[in-house]
């Protein structure tokens, strides 16, 4: 088999601004590709470009995309190692532009197994239930928002914080008490607190019974997680330390959290997440499957690599709930009282509407 075309778009999807402790987004900057073959089997592939975590734009994937495109036509789609090391010889870093195109080879070759994405890679399906994210507003906005969730059933908060160290603490007690104690509560300060703010908030919230933390500092703060780990009530997911399979192994040698947050956009995709995974699960250290603001054929894709991954426990799949203002996919996972339910037709079983194709900038190669 080989590599004949690629077609890659300006994936923008309209959304409601959507606040986190670095910075606020107004606009989904995604960019979809799709690989085709002589054999008429075509992979798709999405990525979110988050600048103020991964360093890349919409316009930096795009113009990479072109490169990588080129860098593969006529190469074999099945030798998944060998096409993902010529674009990690080619280029450092740009992990968010990779995870499509690594996406979109695990897309054909789960097609040409003939197999779901989840059995592709060696798994089964499994309850998923997702959390649902609520972006760093006043406090008295976010505990409104928290009590429009209970009511629509959500059962998994995920609270942004780190803008202000005091203000934090009242936004999680204020929300704690209009929800009440069955509902759990994740929090994720993405970076956001210094060391000294960081001792300050998490033993503060610890009465507060949240499940954990991600990314409570800049990575570059990443020595005092061990000793942050010690004094902390609430359990540390690492997020924004994570980046690879090595940074994983540097985060469990010294003892610096209890969990690991997994996204392809950091990784690069399957490929390297697999060995984040099992870094982690021969560590016994549980993985969340998370994502930035992804439509929901990546979605689907992550829902795949989660469900076939006995060790990813926690899931944080809200990405295209966080509003979007459009779903512009066909097929791919739904949500039943924000359980996600997998699609069983072969490969990811999820594309871009071509409606809304026509109506973006594109690209072939």
């Amino acid at each position: 088999m080989k590599i004949t075309a690629t077609d890659i778009y300006k994936f923008s999807i309209p959304m409601h601004p959507f606040t986190i402790a670095t910075g606020t987004m107004h606009f989904a900057q995604n960019i979809f590709i799709r690989i085709f073959t002589d054999k008429g089997i075509y992979g798709v592939g999405e990525c979110s470009a988050f600048p103020m975590i991964v360093g890349e734009t919409q316009a930096t994937c795009f113009e990479m995309a072109k490169d990588f495109a080129q860098l593969w036509k006529g190469k074999d789609p099945l030798s998944i190692e060998e096409r993902m090391n010529e674009l990690h010889s080619f280029t450092a870093g740009n992990s968010t532009i990779k995870s499509a195109f690594d996406m979109a080879l695990y897309d054909i070759n789960a097609k040409h197994a003939t197999l779901p994405l989840y059995a592709f890679l060696g798994g089964q399906r499994k309850a998923m239930e997702t959390d649902l994210t609520i972006g760093i507003d006043t406090p008295e906005n976010m505990t409104m928002k928290a009590r429009e969730f209970k009511t629509n059933g959500v059962r998994i908060l995920k609270v942004k914080l780190g803008k202000s160290a005091t203000e934090d603490i009242e936004r999680i007690q204020q929300i704690r008490n209009t929800v009440g104690a069955e509902m759990l509560i994740r929090i994720d300060a993405n970076q956001g607190w210094d060391y000294e703010e960081a001792k300050t908030v998490l033993p503060a919230l610890g009465k507060y019974e949240i499940q954990f933390c991600e990314q409570p500092m800049r990575k570059y703060n990443d020595h005092h997680l061990p000793e942050l780990k010690k004094i902390s009530p609430i359990p540390i997911m690492a997020d924004e330390s994570v980046f690879d399979h090595h940074d994983a192994k540097r985060i469990i040698r010294n003892n610096a959290c209890s969990y690991i947050n997994i996204k392809f956009s950091k990784s690069g995709g399957i490929f390297e997440a697999l060995k984040i995974n099992a870094v982690c699960a021969e560590n016994n250290i549980p993985c969340m499957m998370g994502g930035m603001l992804e439509s929901r054929v990546a979605l689907t894709a992550f829902a795949h690599f989660a469900s076939s991954q006995e060790n990813i426990k926690f899931y944080d799949m809200d990405t295209c709930m966080l509003g979007h203002k459009t779903d512009p996919v066909t097929g791919g996972v739904r949500y039943n009282n924000f359980f996600v339910e997998l699609p069983d037709s072969p490969g990811i079983g999820a594309d871009a509407a071509d409606e809304f194709l026509k109506t973006l900038e594109k690209v072939s190669v």
